[in-house]
């Protein structure tokens, strides 16, 4: 009996336990699977928010492209004026010199004042004085008030140029409406009702090409000798322009290559001329064309990889007396820097 009893009670105490390891086996299960499935959810999710931002992406792509287009219809079908008769400006007479009367003492020399820093003067437009819209821009600021200009790249890019706060245009196209591919703007410290010295233009460097992606084709020699010529037309003026440096720079006082644009835009000449030295010096090229502090400048800036830089391509205005194919053959003379 004893014997019996142990026995039934090893055979009460044994099935107790076995459930008990399952239950906490099962238990191990369920949760591996709810893991499994939050893990699942969560890619899932993860996968179902990139394809929605790369719909969207898509979207405004299309969006950016019709706009483009739309204003390209627009800009073209506009007929272009003959440029404004300049009257120059009457010379103005001698002031005449008194004949002395009597012989007067000498008036001591005052003491040699320093000489001042040489500086740019202000410039009207040289064929539109009085700051005429052209008609082209007329009908693009039915568009947008914003549209200031229009930058053209043979065979790369056709776009307008807005103006307004170095932000807006940052997350809108040209005709305002919002977009993550945004717009070329120029610098909002830019006046336009004098000639300005130097247009700075800013635009996204997107990864398809657009806006300012496509900068850095700039940076290959072949296409730089094949396509060193960029048309700018603003509201008063239409140019051509020849680049002389494309590579990147710095931001940042202390780093390589460091340019501060504000120099750029500076009437001082020294420091203008010295912010025109570090962009050549930056340049993947070596530079071939002659370029001076009171050339006007047409600077495209994109960023890069790292936030303190910066990709541009800098040209500057073709000068009256210039052939654009003797240019193209001194931009051919340039060799890619080792």
């Amino acid at each position: 009996m004893p014997r019996c009893g142990r026995g039934i009670g090893m055979q009460q105490w044994q099935p107790q336990q076995g459930r008990s390891g399952r239950h906490r086996r099962g238990s191990r299960r369920r949760r591996l699977r709810w893991g499994r499935l939050l893990a699942v959810a969560a890619g899932f999710t993860v996968l179902l928010f990139g394809l929605v931002k790369l719909i969207g992406y898509g979207m405004d792509l299309i969006s950016s492209r019709q706009a483009a287009n739309k204003l390209q219809a627009i800009y073209y079908a506009a007929p272009t004026e003959t440029p404004i008769a300049v009257t120059p400006e009457p010379t103005a007479l001698p002031t005449p010199v008194p004949t002395p009367t009597e012989t007067a003492a000498p008036t001591p020399s005052p003491a040699p004042a320093q000489s001042p820093i040489p500086r740019l003067a202000a410039l009207a437009y040289p064929q539109n004085p009085k700051l005429q819209i052209s008609s082209r821009f007329k009908a693009l600021r039915k568009e947008s008030k914003d549209i200031v200009g229009w930058l053209s790249i043979h065979r790369m890019l056709d776009e307008a140029v807005t103006q307004r706060d170095n932000v807006y245009y940052l997350d809108h196209d040209a005709t305002g409406n919002s977009n993550v591919n945004g717009a070329l703007f120029l610098d909002s410290a830019i006046g336009l009702k004098s000639r300005p010295y130097t247009y700075i233009i800013y635009g996204h460097n997107m990864k398809n090409g657009t806006m300012f992606g496509s900068l850095r084709n700039y940076e290959n020699s072949t296409f730089y000798h094949n396509d060193p010529f960029i048309t700018f037309d603003t509201l008063y003026e239409s140019g051509r322009y020849v680049i002389f440096a494309a590579g990147s720079v710095s931001t940042e006082e202390h780093g390589n290559n460091y340019v501060d644009f504000f120099s750029l835009r500076s009437a001082n000449i020294p420091e203008r001329q010295a912010a025109i030295d570090v962009l050549i010096s930056a340049s993947v090229h070596t530079c071939t064309v002659d370029v001076q502090a009171d050339d006007q400048l047409l600077v495209l800036v994109t960023c890069v990889e790292k936030d303190e830089e910066r990709r541009v391509v800098v040209a500057r205005r073709i000068r009256e007396d210039e052939d654009e194919a003797e240019l193209k053959k001194l931009v051919q003379k340039s060799r890619k820097k080792q």
